[in-house]
């Protein structure tokens, strides 16, 4: 409740609301599409703590309160680490069960995949371990027979009527109940973790409709994955439970610690890097005790190579690093041109028509290549393969002479794989840029190391059938002796999946991370930091946005990016407004203005806050007042309400004191306490470099422009971002949000 105090005047008494003792409700938070203010944040949640601490000596419930404070950072990090580790294993499964089912059914159990329904089958042969009479094709559901021409375009039919069935479900449920979950979700969460709200997207219904349709989108064949959604689907995870405890709910800043270590980082402090250790340790025992992968191991794409590598092999692996780097510019520009189409094209009002055109035309052309017909995962699996002796894949058809594993020459199915390997990478390179933006859950993981681990494919095989055939050359004769196993081509797929990824996200340390978790093939580090490397080298001289900084951009979100270099020479005077042809800056006085004026400026701008100054004549900078903030405190759920008298005259003071009013008159509103009295602030003749600096390392706003304690102007984030933009030659219009 409002406090009522009661002051002296000259002739009586007057009440006066002062809103410094007890908050008003909604004072504090944020409207939708604005950036939150780190500083109050953080300093709310210090004060929060200090009283907390103070109050823990002075009695045992407040001890206890204490220590429950301080647990429950590590509890909802246990939390999210379990919720998360079951929905990505429940999500893997379905996916695996539905993307089986476009080919045929189990007759044991409807409910096993094709692997799970052969491996109870006692007649399964280990050459043909994939084929046994309780799986049945739809050709042979429907027709009676899986062989001939009527068998096959039977099977061909209803993989093509089951995608468009996954991706109509998928791309339906998304536009009826949750718009926010299509897409990867990365650029958003990104943006998020620098301080940007966005109403919803974190939400329940978010992470439903994301959890079902990425199983869809992913079951029907899509040139997408899973990867990047699933941090979407944890961030969500960790939103959702963030509000069970009050020190996460009332505080922006703190719950960014949360989606940072369930998703990408931003803001990441150190105390937040051991709790996401525990986080992560918590979502890979809750993953192992599901294994969704069938293999008992933790690692999607777990490899097992048994040749070492050579020096010599350094070469190929940096053309695969440039290869990737190629592949990752060309695919940045095409997609972002393609996105941009649909945007401001007629495209876009189609967005339903566009998912069942290109899942139609995906699973037309995919069916005939068994290569493309197959799921990104399980084709990355194939193709990081090392054959033995008994392995029964096209890729392994060697002509072997005895039963030892080196070097043999390429028989017949080999050279097959290969043409079917070379249509998929053309395949794969062109439905890939088209796919993702639509609306439906998309990643970007899956398909890029997909064309990558093709072409380190292509070139491995290639590498050994050279080494075979000129093993007395200067190049192989110190390190590879006839009859010796010296290329494993698996291995440079797995490099290839990594140059090419890095080419498209412009990660490094962290990719190869990824490769570690995904493959478990730590003694490769020098050959994937290699291609790594050389990729964002070779992708860097064409631009250096990764994808998901592209999609910022192109979306228009206030998002100042942490490597992107500033070079101008300008300073703070030649940002601020307002410029030289702007009106004055809108100020509000700490004394002498009534409700009215107030009101009327707020009604009249639209700005996200008000300097507080002195009076109009000095400019003197007393402190900075948010918008909502202002609006709450005077609205009629609050001052015309719950304090009796105020009208429009009533005046507002800003200051610790107000003078005695005369009795006659409305009584006056104090908003004290919602102004922030320490606003940061630059001079006039502050760099921008410098500036921007400040924005990016302290999350700020917006900043005031003083020159000798005297208001000048003020810069926001907007404001940068539009003079960043400008320099580098591209629209400032295009930053859309505040």
């Amino acid at each position: 409740m409002l406090i009522i105090k009661v002051m002296s005047g000259i002739t009586g008494n007057t009440k006066l609301m002062d809103l410094l003792d007890e908050p008003v409700p909604g004072v504090g938070t944020y409207e939708d599409f604005n950036t939150i203010d780190w500083v109050r944040e953080k300093s709310k949640d210090r004060d929060r703590h200090r009283e907390i601490t103070s109050k823990s000596k002075l009695s045992t419930p407040a001890l206890l309160e204490s220590i429950s404070d301080a647990f429950s950072g590590w509890l909802l990090m246990l939390l999210i680490g379990l919720w998360s580790g079951a929905l990505a294993g429940g999500i893997d499964i379905l996916a695996h069960w539905l993307t089986d089912l476009k080919e045929g059914l189990c007759l044991s159990g409807f409910w096993y995949d094709h692997e799970h329904c052969c491996w109870g089958s006692n007649e399964t042969t280990f050459q043909e371990r994939d084929k046994c009479p309780e799986w049945q094709s739809w050709a042979e559901l429907l027709g009676g027979s899986s062989v001939g021409a009527s068998a096959y375009i039977v099977d061909y039919l209803m993989f093509i009527i089951w995608a468009l069935l996954f991706a109509f479900l998928a791309v339906i449920l998304v536009r009826a109940f949750a718009p926010y979950a299509c897409g990867s979700g990365i650029p958003e969460i990104k943006t998020i973790l620098s301080g940007f709200i966005i109403r919803g997207y974190l939400g329940k219904w978010t992470l439903i409709i994301k959890t079902v349709t990425l199983v869809l989108a992913v079951s029907s064949g899509l040139s997408l994955g899973k990867e990047g959604p699933l941090v979407h689907v944890a961030c969500c995870c960790a939103n959702i439970l963030c509000h069970l405890f009050t020190k996460y709910r009332k505080n922006e800043a703190k719950r960014r610690e949360k989606y940072a270590a369930a998703g990408v980082s931003y803001y990441f402090p150190l105390k937040t890097l051991w709790r996401s250790f525990f986080a992560a340790l918590v979502a890979a025992f809750t993953l192992r005790s599901i294994n969704p992968f069938g293999n008992s191991r933790l690692v999607l794409f777990y490899v097992e190579f048994h040749t070492p590598w050579h020096m010599v092999e350094l070469v190929p692996f940096v053309l695969l690093g440039i290869f990737g780097g190629l592949w990752g510019a060309i695919f940045i520009r095409a997609n972002i041109a393609w996105c941009r189409r649909r945007k401001n094209t007629c495209l876009g009002r189609y967005p339903v028509l566009e998912v069942l055109v290109v899942t139609g035309a995906t699973a037309l052309l995919s069916f005939p290549n068994s290569y493309t017909r197959m799921s990104g995962s399980e084709l990355i699996s194939e193709l990081f393969n090392d054959c033995s002796l008994l392995d029964s894949s096209q890729l392994c058809g060697y002509i072997t002479y005895s039963n030892t594993i080196p070097d043999r020459p390429a028989g017949p199915d080999v050279y097959t794989a290969l043409w079917q390997l070379a249509l998929a990478l053309v395949f794969k390179m062109l439905i890939t840029v088209v796919t993702f933006g639509m609306k439906v859950p998309s990643g970007l993981f899956i398909p890029s190391m997909a064309v990558g681990a093709i072409a380190g494919r292509l070139l491995g095989v290639g590498m050994e059938q050279l080494a075979l055939n000129h093993h007395d050359s200067a190049i192989f004769k110190s390190w590879c002796s006839p009859g010796a196993d010296c290329i494993t081509p698996g291995l440079y797929a797995m490099v290839g999946a990594a140059a090419c990824l890095g080419g498209v996200t412009r990660m490094t340390i962290s990719l190869v991370v990824i490769m570690f978790e995904l493959t478990g093939g730590l003694e490769y580090i020098v050959p994937l930091m290699a291609a790594t490397m050389t990729s964002k080298w070779v992708a860097d001289a064409f631009g250096r946005e990764g994808i998901y900084e592209a999609h910022i951009r192109l979306n228009g979100y206030p998002f100042l990016e942490p490597k992107e270099e500033y070079g101008s020479k300008a300073l703070a005077q030649d940002v601020m407004r307002p410029r030289r042809s702007d009106p004055p800056l809108a100020v509000l006085t700490q004394e002498g203005m009534s409700v009215g004026e107030v009101e009327a400026m707020v009604a009249d701008t639209d700005y996200s806050g008000f300097p507080v100054v002195v009076c109009q004549e000095s400019q003197r900078l007393v402190g900075f007042i948010l918008r909502r903030d202002l609006v709450i405190s005077l609205g009629a759920c609050n001052a015309r309400q719950r304090q009796e008298g105020v009208v429009s005259a009533s005046l507002v003071f800003f200051t610790d004191h107000v003078p005695a009013q005369p009795t006659s008159g409305p009584p006056a509103v104090k908003l004290r306490g919602i102004l922030d009295l320490s606003p940061f602030t630059v001079t006039d003749h502050t760099p921008m470099e410098i500036t921007v600096d400040i924005f990016r390392k302290l999350g700020l706003r917006q900043s005031l422009v003083t020159h000798n304690g005297r208001l000048l102007g003020i810069i926001t984030k907007k404001d940068v971002l539009k003079h960043m933009a400008q320099m580098a030659n591209r629209d400032p219009d295009s930053i859309l949000f505040n």
